[in-house]
């Protein structure tokens, strides 16, 4: 090769390098010009449990009304001053339906502008089913896609660490925003642990948007009372005195390397059997169901 191929080479080396400069100057300028988004994810099953115990004292949604438009625009406005440099991108309401069909209130909450409303069943015993499953599948698309860099997750079920560790995997930053409770926590201490940021909001925020209905006698058993801590933990541990002598102790062996967990099937059974025991719905109640596990174990632990 003789000079002029050198030369000719090495310029055209050169100018290669400063096109692939440009372009990546130009991608750069483009990025720093694309606000960051943030989305908004709530399980309303958690909200009207906590915002209604905290605001009206009752967790039974026949008892209170919710002004849903009032407080999803609070929530919006909220998250403009937090994320401050970021778009919304909408906001996601969960809830459960029977056969996954709207109610009138969730149909007007459809309507709002930027709110897309995810529907879980509602069984028998008004139990939301698929919801965590459905924030899991909505927060990993959006991350994977780099829809949103933040999400702000109204919340409280253990089950929904998968949900912030699948979107974290893409990058996104996940916001866990609770609702102070009277007695204690009512969000799972896993989901705590995982999250970027915590943020509680007071009955302050809550109480214009909740009003207690007037009383209405009817004919019928009353709604069970919140049952205490030592009666839950006491079925906690009838309930597993039950499940050891139906399956055994190799069951029981098996089960033990994942204390405190128990596998999603068993900590169902455990819910649901519980929930029939106490007649109250343990929903949005981590608390309780934290002290239900909490008697699972300790007869577990005691016949080992």
């Amino acid at each position: 090769m003789d000079m002029d191929e050198t030369i000719d080479e090495t310029g055209e080396i050169s100018a290669r390098l400063a096109r692939t400069n440009g372009l990546l100057e130009r991608m750069l300028a483009e990025v720093a010009k694309t606000p960051s988004t943030h989305a908004i994810f709530v399980d309303a099953g958690y909200l009207y449990a906590a915002a209604g115990r905290l605001a009206a004292g009752t967790e039974d949604r026949r008892a209170f009304d919710l002004d849903a438009e009032g407080l999803i625009e609070a929530l919006i406005d909220k998250a403009r001053t937090i994320f401050a440099d970021s778009r919304l991108l909408r906001v996601y309401w969960y809830d459960g339906a029977r056969r996954r069909i709207h109610t009138s209130e969730q149909q007007t909450i459809a309507e709002l502008p930027d709110v897309k409303v995810r529907l879980g069943n509602l069984n028998a015993n008004n139990q939301q089913k698929g919801v965590d499953s459905l924030i899991r599948s909505d927060l990993e698309s959006l991350a994977r896609h780099r829809a949103i860099s933040d999400a702000a997750l109204i919340g409280g079920d253990e089950d929904l660490v998968s949900a912030v560790e699948a979107a974290q995997g893409y990058g996104a930053r996940v916001h866990l925003w609770g609702i102070d409770a009277p007695d204690g926590r009512n969000q799972a201490e896993p989901l705590l642990w995982e999250v970027d940021s915590q943020r509680t909001f007071d009955s302050d925020f809550f109480k214009p948007f909740v009003t207690r209905r007037p009383a209405v006698p009817y004919e019928g058993l009353p709604t069970a009372p919140r049952p205490s801590r030592d009666d839950v933990r006491f079925v906690g541990a009838q309930i597993s005195a039950k499940w050891l002598s139906a399956r055994g102790r190799e069951a029981l062996v098996s089960l033990l390397p994942g204390h405190p967990y128990l596998p999603g099937s068993v900590d169902q059974e455990l819910l649901v059997e519980a929930e029939r025991l106490l007649d109250y719905s343990l929903r949005g109640q981590s608390d309780l169901r934290r002290v239900l596990r909490d008697g699972f174990w300790d007869h577990l632990q005691q016949c080992y």
